[in-house]
C-alpha cells in the first residue's frame, strides 16, 4: 500500500515500521547464486555455484580470500562483495601489522556488520546487496557467520544462502549432527551434496567449471578448491550417486 511512497529514500520509514530498501537489498541476496557452509571441530567450509554469463564467458567467482585463517562466499551483486573484501583484507592486515597476531573472525564480521548498518541510516548511500558466509578458524575454534545487507550477523553451525538455498537448507538440517566430528573429506562432501540440492533438474550438474569451495582449518591455511583439486570429490559422487563415498585425501 505504501510501497510508492516510501521505498525511495534510506532513511524513511513507511507507516508499517519498514525500511523498503534494506528489504530490496535482502531480496537481491536471494537472487544471488546459492553459497553451503558447515562446520566441524576442526574445519569449516564454504562452496558456491558460480554463474556465467554466456557461453563464451568465464565464471564468476564467489570465494574469496580474506587472511590465511578467515575466507568468504558471497551471494548477491559482486562488485559491493569486492568493496568488503578489500575492507576486511585492509583490517586483517593492519591488526597483524599493529599486534603481530590474526584478528579474530568474531570482531572482523562485527566490524563488517556495523560498516553495513551505517548504509542504512544516512542519506545519499544505499545498502551493500550483499549477503556472507564468512568461515574462520582462530584461537577460540572453527566459525561460521552469516552477514546481512541490514547489519545483523549470525554464527551457524551450517547455514546457505542465495536463489534455491532452502533445498540445501533441508539437507543441512537433516545431517547437521554429524558435523562436529566429521573429518573434512566427509565436510567437502557434505558441502558438495548441499550446494547440489540447489540446481534445478533442468540446469547442468556441478562441475569442476562451476562449484569451488573453501576450506580452512586447523593446522590448515584457507585454501580454495576448484578445477583438478576438486574433480577427485566430484568423481566420488558421481560414483556414489549420493551415497556413502571414500574421498581421496586432501593434501595439507
Amino acid at each position: 500500500m505504501f510501497r510508492n511512497q516510501y521505498d525511495s529514500d534510506i532513511t524513511t520509514w513507511s507507516p508499517q515500521g519498514r525500511i523498503h530498501q534494506i528489504e530490496y537489498a535482502m531480496e537481491a541476496v536471494k537472487q544471488g547464486m546459492p553459497a553451503v557452509g558447515l562446520k566441524s571441530k576442526t574445519h569449516a567450509i564454504v562452496a558456491t555455484v558460480k554463474r556465467s554469463s554466456s557461453e563464451l564467458a568465464s565464471y564468476q567467482k564467489k570465494i574469496f580470500k580474506i587472511d590465511e585463517h578467515m575466507g568468504i562466499a558471497i551471494a548477491g551483486l559482486t562488485a559491493d562483495a569486492r568493496v568488503l573484501c578489500k575492507y576486511m583484507r585492509s583490517e586483517c592486515l593492519n591488526h597483524k601489522f599493529v599486534y603481530n597476531t590474526p584478528l579474530q573472525v568474531g570482531r572482523l564480521v562485527r566490524q563488517v556488520s556495523d560498516k553495513s548498518q551505517v548504509h542504512t541510516q544516512r542519506a545519499g548511500r544505499r545498502p551493500f546487496g550483499l549477503g556472507m558466509l564468512v568461515i574462520g578458524y582462530d584461537q577460540t575454534g572453527t566459525h561460521l557467520y552469516e552477514t546481512c545487507p541490514s547489519g545483523n550477523y549470525f554464527e551457524y553451525k551450517a547455514q546457505s544462502i542465495g536463489s534455491r538455498s532452502q533445498s540445501a537448507k533441508t539437507y543441512l538440517e537433516k545431517t547437521f549432527l554429524e558435523y562436529e566430528n566429521a573429518s573434512l573429506d566427509e565436510l567437502i562432501r557434505h558441502s558438495l551434496l548441499a550446494i547440489r540440492e540447489t540446481l534445478g533438474s533442468g540446469n547442468e550438474g556441478l562441475s569442476i567449471k562451476n562449484c569451488s569451495v573453501g576450506v580452512v582449518g586447523e593446522n590448515l591455511p584457507y585454501t580454495i578448491l576448484e578445477g583438478a583439486d576438486l574433480q577427485a570429490h566430484l568423481n566420488a559422487l558421481e560414483n556414489d550417486g549420493g551415497n556413502q563415498a571414500e574421498v581421496a585425501p586432501m593434501q595439507d
